[in-house]
């Protein structure tokens, strides 16, 4: 079968001087990196090329671009997107299609785009909340951006814009993720706010008059992109293979450094050595998972330096000003982590701590930021006398085609792309059943699909379909009859023990905050209740009652379809939390009442008023939960 192609993608790759033999390399490792670029924003391309090498321009790559799955009207705008978000590898990029031809270079606003690990963070979040909410609980959470510091300060001047109208649009950008991704925050908090800078300054009198603030003169590796120095132990010499240069980076992160000398404030981060070792010891479980925890206990036992906590304002000026010297801007990592407390109404007053929600029950970040939340961010509130959170939940990082993402090599995730592709629910099942929290996870299109086709539509879907769309039953009837039912005439029957442990056990691993692990007991309840209908088959005990009149035959009936349907409707309300609005829609299907719907219910024999669906099919729904994906 013959494809179309959709389009031409002419591009010249960022090498010079590279011809004979060297060039067929250079091209496949070309097409290797475009290819994760399209696919890692959810299209599937194949390629073909031609290219040519002169020893001047470089390679010159011809690429055709051929679809393998239904493509989206918009196609041709995202692909240019696309390619304008990657310039940092291709020199200059092109993309033909019938009837427009469209230059296109870097990035205008030059706003680093959210990826599928900011997403990954929001959504493993915005779980916890909800699962606390479902168990009826009150819960808040926080989100936002950090907009201060060298890293944000030069791409602003790259891209010829003022610090706060550039972090305006990465704060909007944020913004739309989480609004796409079904995140419900309470509030979107930005560094760049009022309450935030005051919350911040006044943070630092504290810690001056406590004396835990004092000026020297620093010297050590610097890193822009880290925000961080980085003693000579933690770098080394990188040569680039393709370029010859040579420049200092961080081993732990991987990125430039470069060697600083100043004069600036610093916290006296030393003296709280012992006094967070007996913390980690009396809290083994406080830094989540535990590998994390040990590791951080054994960095602070090899000793701690006290901390650079600001930088002289000629060389940064976006930021919170040092109070009464103006000379210091407050360091990016001090001002970024108060914003936890800025939300809690700190600083608050004396007769009404804590009233804003603090201390929290748990933090979710990546874990390449554990070192500044598990180190310095206790340290603070110590220093503070602040109760400090209850948990540091870090989850591990997502790969492509088992590589780290890095916008240099463009192999990035953008949620966006992947959001309109599969759709919401699907990406937030996604991303908590197959996220890593101790072990790094691999983003894989083809692992969305599946899981869409097996759990989703061939588990969910199909339960909901023969249950909902069923011929022959009434489920409103069937629920009232089982009314009569006494409870202990199920025992023993593995289907109603099922039933009645999976929220416990969903509930075990949410506890400790194991969104992923939590899933499974779910996914198990639709399979084993899927293969009991199969088992059972209702459709043929519906004939039966039918054309044979024996009560133990309609019993039997009402037996299975109250098992099937229990089960479906209790895992429809724990996983409110993963998908908000397909559970919905599938509790809506059910006709649960909208004040049955809170974990005390996710149980068997408690609810005998659902049945009656509030979607009939043919009313802008056909009944179908989880449509096939192109």
């Amino acid at each position: 079968m013959s494809r179309e192609y959709f389009g031409v993608c002419q591009c010249q790759v960022r090498s010079s001087a590279i011809f004979g033999a060297f060039a067929s390399r250079v091209v496949r490792d070309a097409i290797n990196i475009l290819t994760l670029i399209f696919y890692s924003n959810a299209f599937s391309p194949q390629f073909l090329c031609s290219f040519s090498a002169e020893k001047k321009q470089g390679i010159e790559l011809d690429l055709l671009l051929m679809p393998t799955y239904s493509l989206p009207p918009d196609t041709h705008t995202q692909v240019e997107a696309v390619l304008r978000d990657h310039t940092h590898f291709l020199r200059q990029c092109r993309y033909r299609h019938p009837g427009k031809t469209v230059a296109r270079k870097q990035s205008a606003d030059g706003v680093s785009a959210p990826h599928v690990g900011h997403m990954y963070t929001m959504v493993l979040t915005d779980i916890i909340k909800r699962w606390q909410v479902l168990a009826g609980r009150k819960a808040l959470l926080l989100t936002g951006t950090d907009e201060h510091g060298m890293k944000i300060q030069q791409a602003a001047e790259k891209a010829r814009i003022e610090p706060l109208p550039f972090c305006d649009k990465g704060a909007n950008m944020f913004k739309d993720l989480a609004a796409q991704s079904d995140i419900a925050y309470d509030r979107f908090i930005r560094t760049t706010d009022a309450d935030h800078r005051e919350a911040v300054q006044y943070t630092w009198h504290i810690l001056q008059q406590k004396e835990l603030i004092y000026t020297s003169k620093h010297k050590g590796w610097y890193s822009v992109s880290d925000e961080a120095f980085y003693p000579p132990s933690a770098v080394h010499l990188v040569i680039e293979p393709a370029t010859g240069r040579k420049h200092m980076a961080s081993m732990e992160t991987g990125k430039e450094v470069e060697w600083t000398e100043e004069e600036n404030y610093h916290f006296r981060l030393s003296a709280f050595r012992d006094q967070l070792l007996e913390f980690y010891e009396a809290n083994p479980g406080w830094t989540i998972p535990r590998t994390r925890h040990l590791d951080i206990e054994n960095t602070v036992k090899a000793g701690l330096q006290d901390l650079s906590i600001s930088r002289p304002s000629n060389r940064l000026t976006w930021g919170i000003p040092v109070p009464d010297d103006p000379s210091q801007t407050i360091y990016v990592w001090l001002d970024a982590l108060v914003n936890y407390l800025t939300k809690a109404g700190y600083p608050w007053s004396p007769d009404k701590p804590f009233e804003g929600g603090w201390p929290a029950d748990v933090q979710v970040i990546g874990k390449d930021i554990t070192r500044f939340h598990c180190i310095y961010w206790p340290a603070f509130l110590m220093a503070l006398d602040l109760p400090l959170p209850s948990h540091i939940l870090t989850h591990g990082h997502w790969t492509l085609g088992k590589e780290k993402m890095a916008k240099s090599t463009g192999n990035v995730v953008n949620p966006f792309f992947a959001l309109d592709r599969f759709g919401v629910d699907v990406m937030r099942f996604f991303l908590a059943h197959d996220g890593g929290i101790g072990q790094d996870a691999d983003y894989n299109n083809d692992s969305i699909l599946e899981r869409h086709r097996v759990v989703l539509q061939g588990q969910l879907g199909n339960l909901a379909s023969r249950l909902v769309r069923g011929k022959g039953w009434n489920l409103q009837s069937m629920v009232e009859n089982m009314r009569q039912r006494e409870s202990s005439t199920w025992t023993g029957n593995p289907q109603w023990t099922q039933l009645n442990n999976v929220a416990k056990e969903v509930g075990v691993h949410m506890e400790t905050y194991q969104a992923g692990l939590a899933l499974k007991p779910i996914v198990r309840l639709l399979s084993k209740t899927n293969a009991y209908i199969s088992e059972q088959e209702p459709w043929h005990l519906v004939k039966q009652v039918k054309t044979q009149s024996n009560p133990e035959t309609s019993e039997k009936l009402d037996e299975v379809l109250y098992l099937c349907t229990e089960g479906l409707r209790i895992a429809g309300i724990l996983l409110q939390p993963y998908m908000p609005t397909k559970a919905a829609l599938l509790l809506d299907m059910l006709g649960v009442d909208e004040k049955k719907r809170s974990l005390e219910f996710a149980r068997p024999d408690i609810d005998f008023t659902y049945g009656k669906s509030k979607v009939p099919v043919g009313r802008n729904h056909d009944g179908v939960l989880f449509p096939p994906l192109a």
